[in-house]
């Protein structure tokens, strides 16, 4: 039998470790660094290594803050599974991880605590869809996010590369964007529970064009 890097959905497990994160997001197809140093999650990785590499990001319902003090928030029911692609340990007891989007998926039940990590049977059936790769109906949609685009990216006094940007296929922006910027928790929630990739650029364009009108809506009050 051939070796196969990409998986599909009768890889995926029926059970996963979840990795709470707030205003995180992970979308199929997308790759997000992340540092473990909290013991549980130093566990967690171990686990995942072990069970299929398979790591949950799903974000806490509950609101939390710097002073929080809820050891387990309730979650989301929606989140995306990670496959663990590359890691590293560093000299100061942490893994520097990299996960590969796969698949969304949604708890069904949590299970027993082990080692102090979260863990949930889960089921993907109405996300089987994360597989394909989408495109937006039309080019002229990318030309006008772009132009919404920039306005918005140096709001945030992002440096960004234009021309790697304009050749971004319409999935790796708009599911960039959506992970890269500083949405609240409900905002990345409902990027990531859009149904498909012309939604969730909807939803991605909507928030864009809410902040840009705030930001005027600001200025304007001290315009004589």
């Amino acid at each position: 039998m051939t070796y196969s890097f990409t998986k599909n959905l009768k890889d995926l497990p029926s059970s996963i470790p979840l990795f709470p994160l707030n205003k995180v997001l992970l979308l199929p197809r997308a790759k997000l660094p992340l540092n473990l140093f909290e013991n549980r999650y130093l566990h967690m990785f171990d686990h995942a290594l072990e069970n299929g590499r398979f790591v949950g990001m799903v974000q806490p319902s509950d609101k939390i803050n710097s002073n929080s003090n809820i050891k387990n928030p309730e979650l989301y029911k929606v989140g995306c599974a990670g496959y663990i692609t590359a890691f590293s340990q560093t000299n100061d007891n942490r893994y520097e991880i990299i996960l590969f989007g796969t698949c969304r998926f949604k708890i069904k039940k949590e299970t027993e605590t082990v080692n102090g990590f979260r863990k949930a049977s889960v089921e993907w059936k109405d996300y089987s869809n994360d597989f394909e790769v989408e495109k937006l109906k039309s080019k002229e949609y990318k030309d006008e996010f772009l132009k919404l685009l920039k306005p918005f990216l140096d709001k945030l006094s992002m440096n960004v590369d234009w021309e790697m940007i304009d050749g971004m296929s319409d999935e790796d922006l708009i599911n960039t964007i959506s992970m890269c910027c500083p949405f609240d928790v409900n905002e990345k929630q409902a990027l990531l529970e859009a149904k498909n990739l012309e939604s969730r650029f909807e939803i991605l364009k909507s928030l864009i064009q809410m902040s840009l009108n705030l930001n005027k809506f600001s200025d304007s009050r001290y315009v004589s």
